[in-house]
Order: structure tokens, then C-alpha cells, then sequence
């Protein structure tokens, strides 16, 4: 008999699926991010080069495929098909919660099969900070990592989720004690990884102090977990927390604002995710100062179906990247950093009151 945590996992891919789970009125601000067209790029498209080095892995282009499910029977089948893909690839990805494989082992191969079928691809294991703060340490942090083999580990705040979630644990009192014991203890990169709210300048200066490697800011405007709660919630009849799950729908700092404040701040490497649905949004993801980019929605329909459908997605998305880079004269992930690029409207006037100028994040 499926254990409420497996229920669970299950009701996330259900909903994640069939029902309204986008931010309504807050966008992750790419509308507000421009390139300056270069007529005369001087280089030719077929010669772009996409190879980068992060994490001391190189990838065939800065992309993974963001870190969406595991836990359930159909989570195996999710996982398998982007595990084949990006290795096929030479690109990256990371996997839900394990906490579900941590409590009940029966559920390990829901997770197990991205090594397997990815022997070479860069993998990121996940556990989640509420976790850590109810008894996780270093011992379930190194089963996780072990589970898939894993390049690095992502520690994911969901503290809006967990706020939401009729199950919620909304408790965060001494995570980041919790957080540097692991980075003190572990020997691979642990990346702290927000869930569709975004990380701050403030918190990712605090997260660099005790040594976490990097952040994956995943921003609001894309999909909204509130808003998956909201419907489990409608689902089960629970008014409190469908009401929760309404009102905090569009929580959270926009994608490009915390990827900007982070970058400017601190030396963490990032990685850009949150309302990603195409190559000319990664662009501007790396321009602003990612290192790697994310996406999940995009990917989790073709996951449903086979490999094939998710290897011809992330084609796409990347020669929708080449396309860009090329129209703005850049041979490489390195040219593409220095390209001109103007952040204006609702997104500069943000970064404006928080006290970031126009000065310190338009490429000249």
C-alpha cells in the first residue's frame, strides 16, 4: 500500500500535469531583460561553441534539467527518460526529494536509475532543509549522495511550500547551522536550492559564509508550489489550506531580480532557474551572471512519454541559445557574459529600491 509520502509524490506530478500551477501576476522578469541586436555579428552560427566547466564538470552546454520527482512508480519513468537524455547529451540534472527513499529504502530505484543510466552525466542528490532541522544530518545527507552517486548535493528551501502543505514543516529555527555541517563534512558541492520563491542577496551572502558552493535561485513566476498545494488542498476539501495555497500564489522574488542581487553580492556559483521556458531565457540568465541554467516544466510532459521527446526538447532549447548568442556576436558562453544587455522597467525599478544601480548589472 503507497505510504502518504508516495501519495504524495504522485499528487505532485498529477497536478503538476493537469492543472493551473503558473504564476498569474508576477513573471520571473525576462520581458524586462533586452540584448542589443548585433547586425554585424562577425562570427559564424555553426561555430559557436556551448562547452562549459561548473562544478568542475564539463558540460556540453550550461544546462540541467531541474530537479522535479522520485518516490513513486511514475517518477521512475521520469527519471529515466531524462537520465538517458542528458547522457546522451553530456548535460546535467537533478532529482526530487529523497526523502522518501531515505524513510521507506523500498522506493531507492525510483532514484537509482538516473546513475544508471547516466554513468557519466553531472547529478544532483536532494534533501530538504525541514528535514535536516527534524533530525537529518550528515549520515542521511551521505545516503543521498550515495543513492545516485551524486556530483553534488542540493539542500532545497521550501519554507512557502512547507507553510502551505497541509503536512507542512514549517520549522527553520538553526537550518543553517545544519546546512554548514554538511558542507564541513561532505566532499562534494552542496548547492542551496530555492523551489520557486527565489533567494536574496542577504541570504545568499549568509550561505557563502559557512561554505555552500552554490545557489540555485529558482525564482517566482514560473511554477507556483503554493499553487500546487492550493489544488491538493481544493482536492482533499481542506478550505484553510486551499485559501493559503490562493493567497500566496504569486510569492516570491522574481527570477532575473534574484539572480542579479545574488551575482552582485557574492561569489556563489549560480545556477538560473525559475520561469525558464526557452534558449533566449537562458541567455539572458547567464548575461545577468548564472553559471548554469534549469528547467522542469518544460520537460516534465516529454519525461511522461519517452527519451527521444526529451532530447529533442532540450535541442531545441539549446539552439534557441546558439541563436541567441549568435545574434549577439558571441562565440562562447564566455563572449555571451560580456554582451550588452539592458534590464528595464518593473525589474530595474525593483533592483533600484533595493539598492542596486543601473550601473552594477548593465553589461557594457
Amino acid at each position: 500500500m503507497p505510504s502518504p509520502t508516495e501519495n504524495r509524490k504522485a499528487d505532485h506530478i498529477r497536478i503538476s500535469m493537469q492543472e493551473d500551477v503558473q504564476a498569474k501576476y508576477i513573471t520571473p522578469g525576462f520581458e524586462n531583460v533586452h540584448f542589443v541586436h548585433k547586425a554585424l555579428p562577425e562570427i559564424d552560427r555553426e561555430k559557436i561553441h556551448l562547452k562549459i566547466k561548473v562544478f568542475n564538470h564539463e558540460f556540453s552546454a550550461p544546462f540541467i534539467v531541474g530537479a522535479m520527482t522520485g518516490g513513486t512508480p511514475k517518477a521512475k519513468k521520469i527519471n529515466t527518460s531524462i537520465s538517458e537524455a542528458v547522457e546522451e547529451l553530456n548535460l546535467g540534472m537533478g532529482v526530487g526529494s529523497q526523502r522518501a527513499a531515505i524513510d521507506e529504502p523500498r522506493l531507492e530505484s525510483t532514484y537509482r536509475i538516473v546513475r544508471k543510466r547516466a554513468p557519466n552525466a553531472f547529478l544532483v542528490a536532494n534533501i530538504g532543509a525541514s528535514q535536516l532541522v527534524r533530525g537529518y544530518g550528515v549520515k542521511e545527507a551521505s545516503r543521498a549522495v550515495e543513492m545516485i552517486e551524486a556530483d553534488a548535493l542540493a539542500i532545497h528551501l521550501n519554507p512557502l511550500q512547507e507553510a502551505i502543505q497541509p503536512e507542512g514543516e514549517a520549522q527553520y529555527a538553526g537550518v543553517l547551522e545544519k546546512i554548514e555541517e554538511l558542507t564541513q563534512n561532505l566532499q562534494i558541492p552542496i548547492i542551496a536550492k530555492e523551489t520557486g520563491a527565489g533567494i536574496s542577496a542577504e541570504v545568499a551572502k549568509r550561505l557563502e559564509r559557512i561554505k555552500v558552493e552554490g545557489v540555485d535561485v529558482s525564482g517566482a513566476g514560473g511554477t507556483s508550489w503554493a499553487a500546487v498545494e492550493h489544488h491538493r488542498a481544493r482536492t482533499a476539501n481542506d478550505t484553510f489550506h486551499e485559501r493559503l495555497g490562493r493567497s500566496f500564489w504569486d510569492w516570491g522574488i522574481p527570477t532575473i531580480i534574484s539572480i542579479i542581487e545574488v551575482s552582485q553580492s557574492t561569489k556563489l556559483t549560480i545556477i538560473g532557474s525559475g520561469g525558464l521556458r526557452s534558449g533566449l531565457d537562458m541567455a539572458k540568465t547567464l548575461a545577468l551572471g548564472a553559471s548554469l541554467t534549469s528547467m522542469s516544466t518544460p520537460l516534465l510532459r516529454p519525461a511522461t512519454k519517452s527519451t527521444s521527446e526529451v532530447k529533442e526538447t532540450l535541442k531545441l532549447i539549446i539552439e534557441e541559445l546558439r541563436n541567441t548568442m549568435f545574434l549577439v556576436g558571441a562565440e562562447s558562453i564566455e563572449e555571451l557574459k560580456k554582451a550588452p544587455v539592458m534590464v528595464i522597467g518593473k525589474m530595474a525599478e525593483w533592483l533600484e529600491r533595493r539598492g542596486f544601480k543601473p550601473e552594477m548589472y548593465a553589461r557594457r
